[in-house]
Formats: structure tokens, sequence, C-alpha cells
């Protein structure tokens, strides 16, 4: 097996799988931590990990993967990218994060570039305002651990505002 893809969402992961297969790639599928564990067993040297498995997060499953295979690289892929939960997958032992859609040239790009990139571009224009906001709200939620409460508290407002704020979508820029 070349990859392990631990999404919850099985029509991606298998159309994914598909598309991996047609470039000659084996790929498994995981739709849970405990399947993703045990498949991880199998030593693949290359995992895509979803961020949001059916409600749960992704980055607690990325230390325990990497125990169970140390000499994997782990890709995450997530539809609600920010740069908390990009810097935190790195930090955890990610080589690379990667925001949804993604295509399968993307992904096989970000395995095959594990070091730093000086060349990389900089991003042509700064962040909206609106993104600026989602990308703060996001480092706090991390820092108190997904705790709505907590957060809400450290940024001295009302907890339902914050989860109507945090229902949204990510904004785009």
């Amino acid at each position: 097996m070349d990859f392990l893809l631990i999404d919850d969402d099985e029509a991606f992961s298998m159309v994914l799988a598909r598309s991996l297969a047609r470039r000659g790639f084996q790929a498994g599928c995981a739709r849970d931590a405990a399947a993703a564990l045990r498949e991880a067993g199998s030593q693949p040297p290359r995992i895509l990990l979803d961020l949001n498995l059916d409600g749960d997060s992704g980055l607690k499953l990325l230390p325990e993967l990497l125990r169970v295979s140390p000499a994997s690289a782990i890709v995450v892929l997530t539809g609600y990218a920010s740069i908390a939960t990009a810097v935190e997958a790195t930090k955890l032992g990610a080589v690379q994060y990667l925001a949804k859609p993604a295509s399968v040239d993307d992904i096989l790009a970000a395995f095959e570039q594990l070091a730093a990139n000086p060349e990389l571009p900089l991003a042509p224009q700064p962040m909206s305002l609106r993104r600026v906001t989602w990308e703060h709200l996001q480092r706090v939620l991390a820092e108190n651990d997904g705790n709505i409460s907590a957060t809400a508290r450290a940024l001295n407002m009302h907890r339902r505002t914050l989860q109507r704020m945090l229902a949204k979508k990510p904004v785009k820029s």
C-alpha cells in the first residue's frame, strides 16, 4: 500500500483512491481513528489525514499515527483551513498541510516536497479583515482545546455569538 487515506467522507476517499490507482498507486482507506491506527500498522509510507473526522480532530490522531508508523509522511488535508491548525499540524509532525479542494497533483506534490521551500512565492495580497478574524478565532479556540465557553470568555464575547461565527464556513481570503 502506497497511501493511507483517513477521511470520514467515504465518497471522497473512494474517488481519491481511484484517482491514485489510475496513476499506479495503491491506497487504503480508513473512516475513523481506530481503523486508521490498525491500517497505519502496516507501515504505509504516505498518510493523508483529514482534519475533521466525524466531529473529532485529526490533530489528536496525528501523534498516535506517528507512534504506530514513525517512518510515514503525513499530510493534513482539510476543508477548514486556518493558520492556527496548520502550525499545530506541523508542530505535531505533519510534513504538509493542504486546504480542500486539492487535486491529486497537489496531494502528490505535497508528499514530494518534504523539506521547506524558501522559493515559495508570497501571497499576492494580504488577508481580508474577515479572514484575519477567522484565523484569530481558530487560534484562540485551539489554545482552549476546542472549548467554546472558555474561548468565548478569553475573547470577551457571548458564547452563542462565538458559536454562530464558528458555524460559518472559513472565509476564503
